[in-house]
């Protein structure tokens, strides 16, 4: 029943190396890993907040006397969708000066240090 010598619990599988198994764990490392960089949730956020800022802006700037007058004067619309890009590029400025850190090199099995 034991045909690996290294791992007597485990049978062999015909055709399935230990080079295949390390191989897909290493891809699917690699996509898992560029899954989490893309979403990452300040490009959420910051794409939102611009998105949604810039709609609000352009009602504030397009706003008649009446809603403002509502507003007691203030262009409430306006300053709200200002706040929101700024605050959207502030998380995609966060975002490109301080992108996740990348993972670490992959240690193969005879590259371990030796103390």
């Amino acid at each position: 029943m034991t045909d690996h010598p290294e791992h007597p619990d485990r049978p062999r599988h015909p055709g399935y190396s230990e080079d295949d198994v390390q191989r897909e764990v290493t891809e699917l490392q690699e996509k898992s890993e560029t899954a989490a960089r893309l979403f990452d949730i300040r490009r959420i956020i910051g794409g939102l907040f611009v998105v949604y800022g810039v709609i609000v802006t352009i009602v504030g700037i397009t706003d008649d006397d009446a809603a403002i007058d509502k507003a007691e004067g203030v262009n409430i619309n306006l300053w709200t969708g200002l706040g929101m890009l700024l605050l959207g590029l502030f998380f995609l400025t966060w975002l490109k000066l301080r992108p996740t850190a990348p993972p670490p090199p992959p240690v193969a099995p005879g590259d371990e240090p030796s103390e």
